[in-house]
């Protein structure tokens, strides 16, 4: 184990006691150690006792995934944790260095240790191939130089191969050369000429030493077929080729395409080419005929920066040329900074004074050049802040006062950012919470609420809720709700509304009705679990809403008046004459008490129409002659609630050819309105009036005919007192109907009277009369 000299380490432990963390303890140990091995006594190094170490709480940040060594609190001592394979964890690469800090807490302090794993010769070269054939010509002159496949040896340093050896024989001799990289290969040098006719093969081993010690060696078998006279080999255009490659070029991208020539023609002409492999995992391949190298696979730059290719052109007889392939692989910038954690502290209680440390973190990217240079940047944040610490690491720290009030919790976002194109960044996000204390009242998060509620509601019906917040924490922050008690000059709050304590749900207790009460006006109360609480008032509004919960009401007609009242309607009445108009009223409000009209049932609904709006009923059509009498009308009132309401209004009309004519007893009329019980006997007695008529008119005709001359005398009687009878009797149902009349005539000598049946009465009238029934009942 390699250790600091007394003043290297002295100046580190002044150091970090301190708290300038700018030198690195560099320790040694060899690979595959076993576990529990003694690497170094970190308490010594501190200058620290086992006692303090343990009080201080030391442990061990690893820079990787994997903590390969191990603290001992009680003594300081550093020990191996696991064996660990130099090979597997650095490759080829050196020095092999596991970076690792010792994190001191109260106070916070951190050492920075490196050990640096030595090689241990653990590993013999190997050939790949445990027989190497050559295919010489016999013309190949002597010191022509051929080069053979490497031996592989993964360790570094001295313990890596060094040189090659040949067995003894008549025709070669072996140099060993060394690439820009440091490995090393061999060529294959011939001493004199070859003759196939002598000796048509030569054999013999080839062995690869290492410097270790004892040194570690491999062998391998070579057999050199001498080929029959082929006095051109192929010959490259260029002895190397060097090019450049991205490490995210996807597989099949061409690389370079190598050219050789060869001066003979024929089969000896025909050039092969080939890849002298080198190692097992070769990321590219070559097409045998064009020399175009491809990728197999994507490059890593992080794996390895150079890959160094010997490509073989080999003739139809045997003859063959290598060149060199030198790909540099260029860094894109595919990794991400990555962000490691040591400490963090949380909660923070408010009072915490600026500078305290939050967290301690460090930065670290696999890319190199820009694309690996990192910087960090706190986002949008102005009570903390970022201070470099120590080479890559950064402290998260308060710069200002905090008040929980203000803000409970602070979502810190640190972003790590490198320098490449473009640049790619790691977030990481620290959530630090600050404590609390009782200074905050419940806010509503209205200044009032408006509930809506149905009437007739079904009781304990939820409305809606208020809702109150409180800046606190914990049970400073439990808000409880009641309605508030009145002030000595407010009424009592209502008993019909409650408040849920918990959730603030408000209900009405029992049925409300819209057309009683509108509106009502509560006070609640929100308090929080502090001591002592606060609370705060809201004041809520229930506004009823208004259902169809009534029917129109006929004011006009009146529908409860025996016997009903009738319109009378003229014959000469045109099309859109005013018979009546029908009046309704709705309790309910809005759209409830929107009423339209529609005409039900008539006894002729052609003749009629009814307003939707007004509610007036008119003619549709001038009256006919063949109209009846006596119509009767039912017109539907309905309201726009849903569903609807309606209720009906009857309505009888008399069509009168002549306001004279209204001598038909008032018994009769209101005989024709009796109830629909009495219909099967008015239609029993019309047709047995119907007969009476049938006979009566025959025995009148007869008797027209036979005394016509005893009629000429004859003459009409119209009295003025009957006719204003007449019309007086009609006024109390109502309108005088548009419809055919009666004339009754009577002779003068004798009291018979005779029925004269569809003659009309106005033109007979005197003027008198007539002029009177205009008058009384107007046009």
């Amino acid at each position: 184990m390699e250790r600091l000299p007394g003043r290297a380490v002295a100046l580190i432990l002044l150091l970090c006691v301190s708290g300038v963390r700018a030198e690195t303890a560099r320790y040694s140990v060899p690979e595959e150690a076993e576990r529990g091995s003694f690497v170094a006594n970190i308490a010594k190094d501190l200058g620290l006792t086992g006692e303090e170490l343990s009080a201080r709480q030391a442990r061990l940040v690893p820079e990787g995934e994997k903590q390969y060594f191990q603290l001992n609190q009680h003594t300081g001592d550093l020990v191996v944790r696991e064996q660990m394979d130099r090979e597997e964890l650095c490759g080829q690469s050196e020095p092999c260095l596991l970076r690792f800090e010792v994190l001191l807490e109260s106070p916070l302090q951190s050492f920075r240790a490196e050990v640096s794993l030595a090689d241990i010769n653990d590993h013999a070269p190997v050939f790949l191939n445990k027989e190497i054939v050559l295919k010489i010509p016999e013309s190949v002159m002597p010191e022509a130089r051929f080069l053979l496949e490497s031996a592989q040896d993964p360790d570094v340093g001295n313990n890596s191969l060094q040189h090659y050896s040949i067995s003894s024989n008549d025709y070669f001799h072996i140099y060993t050369r060394r690439r820009s990289d440091g490995r090393r290969y061999a060529e294959l040098v011939l001493d004199r000429a070859l003759d196939r006719e002598q000796q048509a093969e030569v054999a013999f081993s080839v062995t690869a030493v290492d410097g270790g010690s004892p040194p570690r060696s491999g062998t391998a078998l070579i057999r050199v077929v001498v080929l029959d006279i082929n006095d051109n080999i192929p010959v490259f255009i260029r002895s190397l080729y060097k090019v450049r490659v991205l490490e995210n070029s996807s597989p099949d991208t061409l690389v370079v395409a190598v050219s050789a020539r060869d001066l003979d023609s024929g089969t000896n002409g025909e050039i092969a080419y080939s890849i002298v492999q080198n190692s097992e995992e070769n990321p590219f391949v070559i097409d045998p005929v064009s020399g175009e190298i491809r990728l197999t696979k994507p490059l890593d730059f992080e794996a390895a920066e150079t890959h160094e290719l010997s490509v073989r052109a080999t003739d139809g007889g045997g003859l063959s040329a290598i060149c060199k392939v030198l790909v540099e692989v260029v860094d894109v910038n595919d990794n991400a900074p990555e962000l490691v954690v040591s400490s963090f502290s949380s909660p923070l209680p408010e009072n915490v004074l600026p500078g305290t440390v939050v967290a301690l973190f460090a930065v670290k990217d696999r890319d190199a050049g820009a694309n690996g240079k990192i910087s960090c940047a706190l986002e949008d944040q102005l009570s903390f802040s970022l201070r470099p610490a120590y080479k890559n690491y950064y402290e998260l720290v308060t710069v200002s006062v905090l008040d929980r009030e203000e803000t409970a919790r602070y979502i810190l976002t640190v972003i790590a950012a490198d320098a490449g194109s473009p640049p790619l960044t790691t977030t990481q996000t620290f959530t630090v919470d600050i404590s609390d204390v009782n200074d905050n009242v419940p806010v509503f998060n209205q200044t009032s609420y408006t509930m809506y509620v149905h009437e007739n509601n079904v009781p304990t019906v939820l409305v809606g809720a208020v809702s109150a917040s409180d800046a606190d924490v914990g049970p400073n922050a439990k808000v409880t709700y009641s309605l508030a008690p009145a002030q000595p000059a407010e009424q009592p709050p209502c008993s019909c509304i409650s408040v849920n304590s918990e959730n603030g749900h408000v209900f009405v207790l029992r049925p409300l009705d819209y057309e009683r009460v509108r509106q009502i006006e509560v006070s609640v109360s929100a308090s929080d679990a502090g001591s002592p609480p606060l609370s705060a008032n809201v004041t809520v509004r229930l506004l009823v809403v208004d259902e169809n919960d009534n029917a129109p009401l006929v004011l006009y007609p009146a529908q409860d008046s025996s016997p009903a009242s009738s319109e009378l309607v003229p014959m000469s009445a045109e099309a859109g004459y005013l018979v009546t108009k029908v009046v309704a009223v709705d309790a309910d409000s809005g759209q409830n008490s929107w009423l339209s009209y529609h005409l039900l049932r008539a006894t002729d609904p052609g003749l009629f129409a009814v307003g939707a709006q007004s509610g007036e009923v008119r003619l549709r059509r001038p009256v006919t002659e063949r109209d009846a009498v006596k119509q009767k009308l039912v017109v539907l009132v309905r309201d726009n609630g849903r569903p609807p309401l309606s209720a009906t209004a009857a309505l009888s009309t008399l069509l009168l050819k002549d306001f004279s004519d209204v001598r038909l007893p008032h018994s009769s009329l209101a005989a024709e309105d009796e109830g629909g019980s009495l219909t099967t006997y008015l239609i029993i007695s019309l047709v047995f009036v119907s007969l009476l008529f049938l006979v009566s008119t025959a025995a009148f005709v007869t008797r027209k005919v036979c005394k016509r001359k005893e009629l000429k005398g004859e003459h009409v009687l119209y009295g003025t007192g009957h006719l204003q009878s007449g019309l007086a009797d009609a006024a109390t149902v109502g309108t005088l109907p548009h419809a055919y009349c009666y004339e009754i005539s009577l002779t003068t000598g004798s009291g018979n009277s005779e029925f004269k049946f569809l003659k009309p009465i106005v033109p007979s009238l005197p003027p008198q009369a007539a002029e009177h029934t205009r008058s009384s009942f107007g046009p």
